[in-house]
């Protein structure tokens, strides 16, 4: 379904704008009201595990909540945009850098760059988003941070409360509710 390329562009500028205040605060819940109710929003987590959270709830306290524990004071800026208005698919690309800095002033920030792929429903709502990114160089980030005693406390807990692989919404490849690259 078609959609008018003034409301994408709207979209995307909502989403950037509410992306910012979230990092401001270090609280990305209220992005749930971005998703549909039955929205679905997952990802890769490496050879063993993907991550899967279904439906607006979930999204917000798994998704949102969950997941963004631990990274408050990080930055995700969006370097680009790809956007299709014939099929509503919006991909974001962006980094990920935090708030600590190493002992020459530069921030740690993961190498190269992620992105977003959602699928646009209308009503300024996503019913569907997959992120993509290299879990080889967040490991390798976060061992620096750690070695370095640069993670924050929450960042800490966070490592730590994930260390097992088996908090809700993670689950081993091919087993999720919903199919990660499922296309709606």
């Amino acid at each position: 379904m078609p959609f008018e390329r003034s409301e994408l562009d709207e979209m995307k500028q909502r989403w950037l704008d509410a992306n910012a205040e979230a990092e401001k605060v270090g609280d990305w819940k209220p992005l749930a009201a971005f998703y549909t109710e039955d929205a679905t929003y997952g990802w890769n987590y490496g050879p063993q595990k993907d991550f899967m959270a279904v439906g607006r709830e979930q999204i917000r306290e798994l998704a949102l909540g969950q997941e963004m524990e631990g990274l408050e004071g990080w930055a995700y800026p969006y370097l680009a945009w790809v956007i299709d208005d014939q099929t509503g698919d919006m991909i974001g690309f962006w980094r990920q850098i935090s708030d600590a800095e190493r002992p020459d002033g530069s921030r740690y920030s993961v190498h190269g760059f992620g992105g977003s792929w959602f699928r646009y429903a209308g009503d300024f709502q996503f019913s569907w988003q997959r992120d993509f990114f290299d879990m080889g160089n967040v490991s390798s980030l976060f061992l620096e941070m750690l070695t370095n005693q640069a993670c924050s406390e929450g960042m800490l807990a966070r490592i730590e409360r994930s260390a097992p692989g088996t908090l809700p919404g993670w689950y081993d490849i091919g087993k999720s509710p919903v199919g990660l690259w499922k296309l709606p």
